[in-house]
């Protein structure tokens, strides 16, 4: 909505001071600034309204890892941040760009099976009848294969002409790339099923999700800035897109809203984002990975998310399906550590730390190429 008021300064010479509506790091700090106030302003509204509806979480029993201090806790707390970085959005992105309706389709359709999964949990009583997992596939698999489609149509394609199906090689000298073709439809698929479910098994502990999502997003949130910028694009040999900047835009509201977010569920949590918050920040860092042509440098600036939904996969198909023992103590892997005995606050810091330290290599690759 703001980004409009800068046409008033080509007809209106006193209103020249709207120009800074038309400017990238503006837009990106008022994002910031009003996803933040609004998830602390509703915030507590919208936790209270949850525990008088008694949508409070449905504890797993993890058997030696104790769980009873979160029972009776409000979920669906990512209600707060779709809220956050809706509003935030709808007024600071130039809501004509497909850089800024894809991700903003990805809040909301993500959001909404997180929510359905979570409303299913409670319903039930029980954590383990929620949505199908087939269901989810399916419903998610139905967003990934529509944004393949957007992607590669000629007139619907944000990306210039032979951008489209290439996929980049992170740390490789130059505009090195790898044109996947009709495969890239499938990459598509397999990269936003993989991204929206590592987040959503990431989420577990107290605050354990928020920061790493927040610290991911500013990754690329300047990787949006720099491809977006025809200049920077070009010193730094990186293939020119223009529109991506409304990605920095979003992405700087993801931080503002995960900061307000974590007000609330930082140790002990008096919020859980659950499936409906996890999902929606899922599907929101799987396009944005996708828009700025950096699938894989998110192995290692989502280095968290990536091992939890590992650790998940080899629990699972490899040690219970082939070889019918578990491979580690508990999947996902935050759970391992707690089965240890180490404290819940000690993990999700240590995760942090390695979370930042992952996005510091990952900036790296801006110039080691």
């Amino acid at each position: 909505m703001f980004y409009y008021l800068s046409f008033l300064s080509q007809d209106y010479s006193f209103l020249s001071f709207f120009r800074l509506f038309d400017s990238i790091s503006f837009r990106s700090i008022g994002a910031m600034i009003t996803a933040l106030l609004v998830s602390l302003f509703f915030g507590n509204g919208i936790i209270k309204w949850l525990y008088r509806k008694g949508i409070r979480d449905v504890v797993r029993d993890y058997g030696s890892i104790g769980v009873s201090d979160k029972k009776g806790t409000p979920v669906m707390g990512g209600l707060i941040l779709i809220l956050s970085l809706v509003a935030s959005i709808l007024l600071w992105s130039d809501l004509s760009s497909m850089f800024s309706l894809i991700p903003l389709s990805a809040i909301l359709w993500y959001g909404l099976i997180g929510a359905k999964d979570d409303i299913d949990k409670i319903r039930y009583k029980n954590s383990d009848k929620g949505m199908s997992q087939l269901t989810k596939i399916i419903l998610q698999g139905i967003f990934a294969l529509a944004l393949a489609w957007i992607l590669t149509s000629d007139g619907l394609s944000p990306f210039p002409e032979g951008i489209a199906t290439k996929l980049s090689i992170p740390y490789m000298k130059g505009s090195f790339f790898i044109d996947l073709g009709f495969f890239y439809i499938i990459f598509v698929l397999i990269t936003m099923l993989s991204i929206a479910n590592a987040v959503n098994f990431a989420d577990g502990l107290d605050g354990l999700v928020t920061v790493p999502s927040i610290v991911t997003g500013g990754v690329y949130g300047v990787f949006a800035y720099l491809i977006g910028n025809a200049v920077y694009s070009k010193y730094l040999l990186f293939d020119f897109i223009p529109g991506t900047g409304e990605l920095a835009i979003i992405m700087a509201a993801l931080f503002g809203a995960g900061l307000g977010f974590l007000w609330y569920n930082c140790y002990p949590a008096t919020v859980f984002m659950g499936d409906t918050g996890s999902m929606a920040i899922g599907g929101l860092l799987g396009v944005t990975v996708i828009l700025v042509k950096q699938e894989l440098l998110f192995i290692v600036a989502g280095g968290i998310f990536v091992a939890e939904a590992l650790s998940v996969l080899i629990q699972e198909k490899i040690g219970i399906n082939r070889l019918g023992r578990r491979i580690f103590f508990r999947a996902p892997i935050h759970h391992t550590f707690q089965f240890k005995g180490m404290a819940e606050t000690k993990i999700v810091q240590r995760f942090w730390i390695v979370s930042i330290i992952l996005a510091l290599v990952s900036l790296a690759s801006i110039k080691i190429r």
